[in-house]
């Protein structure tokens, strides 16, 4: 159980409805997706802005990172504004803006330093450390943007995952877009 003053861990991804949140190659060329759903509710561009703001830091892998990073020199902006963002990777990789830290040490010891200092810690990507944080009991939430589309082989949303690991619905929303989000709290 998460004592009162420790931060939340919530798992973040898009994905395609067969589970994978990128190609075999890493790329995610299918997440923009054409479909339409009238019953849908529209995702307000404010409401968005508001939730951000709620977001504290990031987390993520050393794919997602430079996913992020070829979006920005493509156009299409930094998805986390001026927010802490970690890195998870014993790489040396390009450091982007003063708010991104690279971490190689155990992710045990990285969470544990995030939950003391920030309240709403965002695990963006990707599927292997997903999938680890998983295996060890990690995460508190999993957040799951379901996209409408089948790509048939990829990476996985939880790369590796060796054991069952029970959820509890939490929410559930469709968009306009065709996709559907679901909130599960990671039972313990």
């Amino acid at each position: 159980m998460m004592a009162e003053n420790e931060g939340r861990i919530t798992i973040h991804m898009a994905a395609s409805l067969d589970g994978y949140i990128a190609r075999e190659d890493g790329s995610v060329d299918w997440m923009e997706t054409e479909d339409e759903y009238a019953a849908g509710e529209e995702l307000d561009a404010d409401y968005v802005s508001r939730f951000l703001e709620g977001i504290d830091c990031y987390l993520m892998g050393s794919g997602t990172y430079l996913t992020a990073l070829d979006f920005e020199k493509r156009g299409l902006g930094w998805a986390y504004g001026d927010k802490p963002v970690l890195v998870l990777t014993s790489r040396a990789l390009e450091r982007s803006r003063e708010s991104v830290t690279f971490h190689g040490e155990d992710l045990r010891g990285v969470l544990r330093q995030l939950r003391s200092r920030y309240a709403n810690i965002w695990v963006a990507g990707g599927g292997q450390l997903a999938g680890n944080m998983m295996r060890l009991g990690l995460a508190d939430e999993i957040r799951y943007s379901i996209l409408p589309v089948l790509i048939g082989k990829g990476i996985s949303f939880f790369e590796g995952l060796d054991k069952d690991v029970a959820l509890h619905l939490l929410e559930s929303r469709a968009y306009l877009s065709g996709m559907v989000a679901l909130r599960y709290a990671v039972e313990r």
